[in-house]
Formats: C-alpha cells, structure tokens, sequence
C-alpha cells in the first residue's frame, strides 16, 4: 500500500507541510550524500509558475538542514531555453536564494549509464544523482502537452544534462515513445522522496502555460508512480490511461490504482481543470490512448501572432531543425518536425501554440 500526503498550504506557511512530510516519510540523512531536485524548465519568474517556486526549496533545504550533518546540493539541469546558462535559470527564478548556498551546477560533472537500446545505448546522468545516498524530488503540479501531466517521473528528465534531451525527443519521434522513454529514464535513478509545490498549479497547454491555478496543497510521497496518480485524479484523468504511468506499473516501480493508495489529507478531483489538446476527456481506453497520442503528431505548431515577437528561439532551439524564419515569422517544416514540442517549451514568450 502506497502512501500520498495531501496537505493544505500558502507558500507563506509551506514549512508546515515540509514537516509533515518528512514526518509521515522518514528519511535518515545523516552524514549521507543528499541532493534536492526541482524543477527549473528554464529561466522565469517565480509569479510565472513555470518552475518549482522558492518557497519550496527553501522549506525542503532548512528542513533538512535540522536533520544532521550531511552534505547538500541543491541542482538541476534546465531544459533547452537554458542550456549553457544553468545559474542564470536559478538566479532569475529566485531559486539561487532558495538553495541557501548549496547550489551547484550538476550538468558540468556526468557519468555514462546504460540506456534502454531503443533509443541510446549510453546517457549522461549527472554525477551528483549517480552518487548521491538520497534524493528529493520536486516537482510543479503543471501540464504538459506531451505527457498530458508532468510530475514526478517526468521531473526526473532533468537528471540529463545538456542537449541529450533533444536528441532523446527526436530520437523518441512521437508521443507514445516519448511516454516509454521518460520511465527509462526514470529507473535510471529513483528519487527517494518526492515533494509537488502544488500550492499554485498550471493548466491547459503545459509546461510553459500562462494558464495558473490557485490550488493551495503541497503533495508528498516516497513513491513516484502512486504521486502522479493522485496528481492525474485530480486534473479530473484516468491515471490508468496514461501510457508513462502504465509502463512504469509495469516495470514494478508502484501502483496507479486508487485501491492501492491511501491518502493522508483530502483527494478532491479540480473542477474544470483545462488539460492539453487531445487528453484528459478524449481518452477512451488503453488502445484509444495509443491512437490519440500519435494523433498528436499530426498537430502543427505555429506562432500565435499577438505573442511572438520573432525572436528566433524557437528557429534555433528546434533539435529537428524543422523551424525557420521567413519574412520574420517562424514556420515549421512538417516533414522534418518531430512533434517534440521543444519551439512551444523555450518560446519566452508563451506564443508557440499547437493547432
């Protein structure tokens, strides 16, 4: 039986759910490795709701900092809007304060691992993850338009470091394997404690959505797989119905079912929570599921023109090399587009949309 903390919180008051989790998820972290992980997809504002916020970390680092000596790090490797700029990702979204000094940028220093064959023989991991006796985890509550939901497994695709992310989305190729490949990733190191600043979450077309939602909980688990099925029941989803939770079931890593979680706190569905194109409400059943995400790569993405202000991330950003600026305007060039979704995840201005 699987365990998930459900706890009402402002990020003024975090701390308290910090010590319950802790309380109800023990972890013996002294003289131990620790790394804290959240989610930093790319520099933003902590208002923007696009990473995990301060507040959290903060409350994660002193809680731990009252646990025994230990040594800390506090680090991720940002998506592809930041690459190369990993400490200005942290310094703009107040997440450098947060660390309280144990800061590091864990994408100079990796360790080859192997890597399910079909899709690379070898990935880099971050040394810091490799070696660390613990870490925590800390996901955004947030959607996402590839995975429907971005969690806690899918905040583990932080642990690569670099430009192997995009090659990883072309080589994936479309949702459905997309889904497969970030388990892989997953199981290369399971977090040991997973705590989800759901205190403000996002909706609609994720990960970089301007769509917030005041849902004022922090979530808590030592069980991935059991976290964001609580997470998929409360967008108002099937968490069976997501192929990266089924996978992960399936490799042994913990249960979506309900039967098989107990919840500390209040499980109560969102109402009218806005899921991205083609999920949530759209999905059937388990062969349905398989033919509306490759329907997803049929999706074109496009500049919204009350947004873009033509800056060209998205041109040089694209893994795919599928964008290109005529006449000052960003198109995609379909037949080398890999629906990876990358132009809508760096676009600064939230104005990559999908039609």
């Amino acid at each position: 039986m699987h365990q998930v903390m459900i706890h009402p919180s402002t990020y003024d008051t975090v701390r308290a759910a910090i010590d319950r989790a802790f309380d109800l998820f023990p972890q013996n972290l002294e003289d131990k490795k620790i790394v804290i992980k959240p989610n930093v997809l790319r520099g933003s504002e902590a208002a923007e709701g696009i990473v995990t916020h301060p507040a959290v970390l903060a409350a994660v680092v002193d809680k731990v900092q009252t646990m025994g000596p230990a040594s800390i790090v506090v680090g991720d490797n940002p998506g592809l809007f930041s690459y190369g700029a990993n400490e200005a990702a942290f310094e703009q979204t107040g997440l450098m304060a947060a660390a309280r000094g144990y800061y590091r940028n864990i994408g100079l220093d990796a360790l080859s691992l192997p890597l399910h064959p079909d899709f690379m023989e070898t990935v880099n991991v971050s040394r810091a993850i490799v070696e660390a006796d613990i870490v925590i985890s800390l996901p955004k509550f947030k959607t996402h338009g590839l995975t429907v939901m971005t969690g806690a497994i899918k905040n583990s695709y932080g642990i690569l470091p670099g430009a192997q992310k995009a090659r990883l989305h072309k080589i994936a190729g479309n949702p459905s394997r997309f889904h497969d490949l970030v388990v892989e990733v997953f199981k290369l190191r399971v977090p040991d404690l997973f705590i989800v600043d759901a205190v403000v979450g996002m909706e609609g077309n994720g990960p970089a959505s301007p769509e917030l939602r005041e849902i004022g909980l922090i979530l808590a688990a030592d069980n991935a797989v059991a976290i964001d099925a609580v997470m998929a029941a409360m967008m108002g989803l099937d968490p069976g119905r997501l192929r990266f939770l089924q996978n992960a079931a399936d490799a042994g890593l913990g249960s979506w079912k309900m039967a098989d979680i107990r919840i500390d706190g209040k499980l109560k569905k969102i109402k009218n929570f806005k899921l991205p194109p083609l999920s949530g409400e759209a999905i059937q059943d388990n062969a349905v599921v398989q033919e509306m995400l490759e329907s997803k790569t049929r999706l074109t993405p496009r500049a919204d023109p009350d947004g873009c202000t033509a800056c060209g991330t998205c041109v040089e950003q694209c893994p795919a090399q599928a964008l290109s600026m005529p006449n000052d305007w960003p198109q995609v060039d379909m037949d080398l587009c890999v629906t990876c979704f990358c132009c809508q995840e760096v676009c600064p201005e939230k104005a990559m949309v999908l039609q």
